[in-house]
C-alpha cells in the first residue's frame, strides 16, 4: 500500500495513540498488581503481629488459595512470604512507598533479595524509575555494584563544585567498561571504536538519556577542522555532551582542548533552545587533587571521570564503603 506523506503522517499519529494506550493499560495493570501484593502483605503482617496468626498459617493460606482458585498464580508460600516482606520493608517509608507501583514485581524482588540496606533499596528504586530498567538491566546494575560505586565517588571525590546538581547527577565518577574486552595495552581508537560498537552496553552504563550524534565529530574553526571523539545529546539535560577519551592519567592540559570544543559546539552546533554543551574527559585514572585544582577556575561545564576495563569485585566495594561509614561515624557501628 502506497501512501502520500500527509496520509502516512496521519496514520503514524493513530499508531502512536494506540501504542500510548497500550503503555497506559500495562502501567495500570502493574499498579493494580503491586497494590494487591501490598494489601495482601499488609493483611498477613498485621495478623501475625497481632498474634492472631502464627507463622505456619501462611502454608495453610497458600494451600487454600490454590484449592479454591487454582488459576491464580504467585500466591504460593514463597510468594505470600515475599508480599509480607514487601510490606514490612516499606511500611514506614512514606516517600518510597509512594513510588512502589512504578516498578514491576520482578524488579521489586530483585531489589529486596540483593540489597543490604534501606539506602541501597531506595537508590535502586529511584534509578530503575529514572532509567526504566528491565529486570535483566536492573540485575546487571546491582551485580556491578552501581550503588557502592556511586556512594564512594560522592564521598571520596566531591570535585564538581561549579556545576548544577542536575549535571553532576547525570554522570559518574568512574565508568566500568568491561563489556569492551579491551586488552591492557589499548589505544584511544580502540576505546572509541569499542564504545560505538557496544552502544547498548554503553547506554546501560552511562544512562538511557544519551542519544548518539557522532564519532570523530567534525567542528570547523577558522580554516581548520577538529574532531571530537564522541558526541551525544542528553535528553534530560537538553544539551550536547562531548566525550574526550584519554588512555593516560588525567593532565590539566586536557581541559584546554575540551573547552575549545565546547565553545565551538555552542557557537556552531547548539540550537537556540538547547542548554550549553557539557564536556567529559574519560581517562584511565586521575589524581583527585590535580582534578580539583584544574576544575576550580574552569568556566565551562566540564567533568573528569575514570574508566576501568575490568569489573571491580562487589565485595571489595562493599568493604570500602563500610570502612568509609565507620570513619564518618567515628568508628561506631
Amino acid at each position: 500500500m502506497k501512501l502520500s506523506s500527509s496520509k502516512e503522517k496521519d496514520f503514524l499519529h493513530i499508531l502512536s495513540l494506540i501504542e500510548k494506550a497500550k503503555e497506559k493499560a500495562l502501567l495500570s495493570v502493574n499498579q493494580e498488581l503491586i497494590t494487591l501484593y501490598w494489601e495482601v502483605g499488609k493483611y498477613i503482617s498485621n495478623k501475625i503481629k497481632g498474634a492472631e496468626w502464627g507463622e505456619g498459617i501462611i502454608d495453610n493460606l497458600a494451600e487454600y488459595i490454590s484449592m479454591n482458585n487454582p488459576e491464580i498464580k504467585g500466591f504460593t508460600r514463597r510468594g505470600l512470604f515475599r508480599m509480607r516482606q514487601f510490606y514490612d520493608t516499606y511500611a514506614d517509608k512514606v516517600k518510597v512507598s509512594a513510588l512502589l507501583t512504578q516498578l514491576t514485581w520482578t524488579n521489586h524482588l530483585l531489589i529486596l533479595s540483593k540489597s543490604k540496606s534501606s539506602e541501597e533499596r531506595e537508590f535502586y528504586i529511584l534509578l530503575t524509575i529514572k532509567e526504566r530498567y528491565s529486570s535483566r538491566e536492573l540485575e546487571r546494575q546491582i551485580d556491578r555494584g552501581v550503588f557502592e560505586r556511586t556512594m564512594l565517588s560522592e564521598k571520596i571525590s566531591p570535585l564538581r563544585l561549579q556545576l548544577p546538581p542536575d549535571i553532576t547527577s547525570a554522570f559518574k565518577d568512574t565508568y566500568i567498561l568491561d563489556f569492551l574486552n579491551l586488552p591492557e595495552r589499548h589505544t584511544e581508537k580502540d576505546l572509541r571504536g569499542g564504545l560505538v560498537r557496544s552502544f547498548k552496553h554503553f547506554v546501560l552504563e552511562f544512562g538511557k538519556d544519551f542519544a548518539f550524534v557522532g564519532e570523530g565529530y567534525k567542528v570547523q574553526v577558522g580554516k581548520n577542522d577538529y574532531f571530537i571523539d564522541l558526541l551525544f545529546f542528553h535528553r534530560g539535560l537538553r544539551c550536547l555532551v562531548a566525550f574526550e577519551l584519554k588512555i593516560d592519567d588525567f593532565k590539566p592540559e586536557f581541559l584546554g582542548k575540551l573547552n575549545f570544543y565546547l565553545e565551538a559546539l555552542d557557537r556552531e552546533v547548539k540550537k537556540k533552545h538547547e542548554n550549553p554543551s557539557v564536556g567529559v574527559i574519560l581517562c584511565k585514572s586521575k589524581d583527585d587533587e590535580v582534578v580539583e585544582y584544574a576544575l576550580s577556575r574552569n568556566l565551562s561545564p566540564a567533568l573528569v571521570s575514570e574508566y576501568k576495563t575490568k569489573l571491580i569485585d562487589k565485595k571489595i566495594l562493599q568493604k570500602k564503603l563500610r570502612e568509609l561509614y565507620l570513619i564518618s561515624s567515628g568508628g561506631k557501628e
